[in-house]
């Protein structure tokens, strides 16, 4: 599922940021086992890995970490 079906209409990011949240929305929903993309928590779980790339977080692993819930 692409991050951007999560991303609001003030959130810009360009090509190579998008492919790193993506990935670290997969490996989240991985790593927490959340298989049904209609869960509620994939929603959630995107949302942490969105906020905290608005922060300026830019780093794979540790979008996945904050995505997955082991960050703040």
């Amino acid at each position: 599922m692409p991050i951007r079906n999560f991303l609001g209409q003030d959130a810009s990011f360009d090509a190579d940021q998008l492919r790193v949240m993506g990935e670290a929305l997969d490996a989240a929903l991985a790593k927490l086992r959340l298989y049904d993309r209609n869960d509620a928590l994939v929603e959630a779980v995107a949302r942490r890995i969105i906020r905290a790339a608005l922060n300026g977080e830019r780093n794979l692993i540790t979008l996945t970490e904050i995505g997955a819930g082991g960050r703040q």
